[in-house]
């Protein structure tokens, strides 16, 4: 059967035909050379059949990528590494945080805010240049799962409520000009459209486009620590549970290793791997 005729299945359930570009471009995005992504694309082209999910082909093609080299794996497992910062969502409002503080911005998190009607608990307030952007962040743990326009309606409703209280606030010095919705799934169109219509700005996995969640990832280098092939999970769930939610905050608090009783062995490539994965130079 010629490949353009496979159709693959979706975490959602959705069937749609598979893409051999598609592939090889998260692949690339890996920074992967040529001769790699080749070899990859023709193990995974032999292994397709009718009805295969877009899980098998991951686990396949990441696995593969991994016998080569373990940091380009790492970038391969982006997406899935973020759901697994779950299943509370507080590790994503930190993570998109420690994004906003690398971009230039000071941020503050779960801070309760007056509007004109009833006070807020929001997720993060980011401060730049004499502004103020109250962001809101909606984690799914599950793939497939996407947000709809009650997310945005609901939260444009809030952020207008503290907008109409603000000038009286504390922070009256700075103006409040932006709210955001930030999610680690995708939106609807409807979302979408309303997001745009009303100013709201919507940023999530692959939107805006070349601007989106994993474009920022990339570009500045601020994996989540999830991403690491080479710790276990209950490492990262322990290092998550002292703020460590960045690959590269483990390179000035490595000590955390020493208290999981890592041995320098595999300590040296844990942090080697890190620092090839953030393109981070040793001094």
């Amino acid at each position: 059967m010629e490949i353009k005729n496979i159709e693959i299945i979706k975490s959602s359930g959705e069937k749609v035909k598979f893409s051999l570009d598609k592939l090889r471009l998260s692949l690339k995005r890996t920074g992967a050379d040529n001769t790699i992504v080749n070899q990859i694309l023709d193990k995974v082209r032999d292994e397709l059949y009718q009805g295969i999910s877009t899980k098998e082909i991951y686990n396949r093609a990441f696995s593969l990528l991994k016998k080569n080299k373990s940091h380009l794996a790492s970038k391969y497992k982006l997406k899935k590494a973020i759901y697994e910062l779950g299943p509370t969502g507080f590790p994503f409002e930190r993570f998109v945080s420690a994004i906003l503080n690398y971009s230039g911005y000071k941020t503050e998190v779960g801070k309760i805010l007056q509007g004109k009607c009833v006070s807020h608990e929001t997720d993060i307030i980011a401060f730049k240049n004499l502004e103020a952007t109250i962001i809101e962040c909606k984690f799914h743990s599950e793939q497939g799962l996407n947000c709809n326009v009650k997310i945005p309606l609901y939260i444009n409703s809030r952020y207008q409520d503290v907008r109409a209280n603000w000038s009286k606030s504390s922070k009256k010095e700075v103006l409040l000009t932006q709210g955001w919705v930030v999610t680690n799934t995708r939106f609807t169109k409807d979302a979408l459209q309303f997001g745009n219509c009303t100013g709201l700005y919507l940023l999530s996995w692959d939107y805006p486009e070349n601007d989106a969640l994993k474009d920022r990832i990339d570009r500045l280098g601020l994996y989540p620590i999830t991403v690491s092939t080479l710790l276990t999970n209950r490492e990262k769930q322990f290092l998550l549970s002292r703020d460590v939610v960045l690959c590269r905050e483990l390179i000035e608090d490595n000590f955390y290793l020493d208290h999981l009783g890592v041995s320098e062995t595999r300590k040296e490539k844990i942090l080697n791997e890190i620092l090839q994965l953030c393109n981070i130079q040793t001094p």
